[in-house]
């Protein structure tokens, strides 16, 4: 309820302080993937021409897309790929479910050669391009699935991923529960390999 509350007057103080300090909207952490505030319908076309972007991941629950983004049927009509992954904003982190299924989600826009091994055989190939992970912030939620992409595809630490992200985009925000999804994904999905 706090999270449904918070939530426009949390995308306006977004807005306002990437307007008014060095924060960007959204920041490229590899090739291939950008880790971003909610994207708002009216950049779509920006997103696609200029960062290449084929995919989206949102961990947003409906009513946040609802006003201001796009859902499924208004990216497919730009023909981008959409997953969405529901996460309640602040007090939850992504399930290792949905971190799994948004890691294999991206791991289809790879080039070949940069593809996740482990995934490749799960996933047809997609278009190669980048894809744009995205919560209301991008901040938390979708920091921690891209940190799970990081770890996986590079055999990092969570500590690892978690500095290579904020060397890109520094004000990610992660608290015990993102820290906790991050070391479980880690020992489930690359300590244990």
């Amino acid at each position: 309820m706090i999270a449904r509350i918070t939530f426009y007057p949390s995308l306006f103080y977004n807005v306002m302080m990437e307007k008014a300090s060095l924060r960007n909207w959204y920041d490229r952490i590899d090739d291939n993937v950008i880790l971003g505030a909610l994207p708002f319908r009216s950049e779509a076309k920006e997103l696609i021409a200029k960062e290449n972007v084929k995919a989206v991941v949102s961990m947003n629950e409906d009513y946040e897309l609802a006003m201001f983004s796009n859902d499924t049927e208004k990216w497919k009509l730009h023909g981008i790929s959409f997953l969405q992954l529901p996460t309640t904003d602040i007090f939850e982190a992504p399930n290792q479910d949905k971190l799994f299924d948004g890691v294999q989600f991206i791991n289809k826009f790879l080039p070949e050669e940069k593809r996740i091994r482990s995934l490749s055989a799960a996933s047809e190939p997609e278009n190669n391009g980048t894809v744009y992970v995205h919560c209301k912030a991008g901040r938390t939620r979708s920091a921690t699935l891209v940190g799970c992409y990081l770890m996986m595809k590079n055999g990092w630490s969570p500590e690892q991923a978690v500095d290579f992200m904020r060397a890109r985009r520094p004000h990610i925000l992660l608290h015990s529960k993102q820290w906790e999804a991050l070391r479980i994904f880690h020992k489930k999905n690359i300590a244990s390999t």
